[in-house]
């Protein structure tokens, strides 16, 4: 597939989801910058997949800090004159079997830190990279959703993705206007080091709909919510 000449961020990507991401993308002839926290890792990761054939390149950024952020951006944007997509991937799971009456305060600090705020200002900072029919694609969660009720699983991980839920209806709202779509996508239960060995999907599985929101979807469909292709309540 032809992709255009079109280019990628996807953060929090040298592993699971995100790297899983980076290789559809890949294979649609579109280059991505892989951004992670650890440098070593994504080096790593990198290499490993320019041997493969990909058009791959690394940049550090930690999205929990601001500093880093826009670091990654001043790389990013020395280098290219604009992305067609940027996935919010990175995440974390901290509080999987822990009651929000007794979560710890570093818990909840750093959760919101890397899954919503993390989002919203890798959002923002590389707002000047975006152009008309520019994708934004946050990797978001089901136990986030509030429309059926919630469970008690994962209290803090569970709010962080309502809050991010609600971070792209905003951001969709605002950027409209400039035909920049901005949705979210639920990937499923995934085999990944956070989802776990008996989660039921595998990462292909799990990048699928995320990766058609960023290339094939059509434009116009902004501030969603996503499983499997179809939209799903907030």
């Amino acid at each position: 597939m032809d992709s255009g000449g079109r280019t990628a961020l996807v953060t929090g990507a040298n592993r699971g989801i995100g790297l899983e991401i980076v290789r559809q993308l890949g294979d649609r002839g579109i280059s991505v910058w892989l951004a992670a926290r650890d440098n070593e890792a994504g080096e790593e990761t990198v290499d490993s997949l320019r041997k493969e054939g990909w058009d791959v390149r690394f940049v550090q950024m930690d999205v929990s800090e601001i500093a880093g952020i826009r670091s990654a951006f001043k790389i990013v944007s020395s280098q290219v004159a604009h992305l067609d997509i940027l996935v919010n991937n990175a995440g974390i799971l901290l509080d999987e079997s822990t009651s929000i009456l007794d979560v710890a305060p570093d818990i909840v600090h750093r959760t919101v830190a890397i899954n919503t705020l993390g989002a919203f200002f890798v959002t923002q900072t590389f707002l000047p990279l975006l152009v008309k029919g520019s994708r934004v694609v946050n990797i978001s969660s089901g136990a986030g959703e509030i429309g059926d009720g919630m469970s008690t699983y994962a209290p803090v991980y569970s709010i962080s993705k309502t809050a991010m839920n609600a971070m792209t209806c905003q951001f969709a709202l605002a950027l409209k206007r400039k035909g920049i779509a901005v949705n979210a996508v639920c990937p499923g239960w995934v085999r990944t080091e956070m989802g776990g060995k008996m989660a039921p999907r595998s990462v292909k599985k799990g990048a699928e709909t995320p990766v058609w929101l960023a290339t094939e979807a059509p434009i116009g469909e902004t501030g969603k919510f996503w499983r499997d292709r179809r939209v799903i309540a907030w």
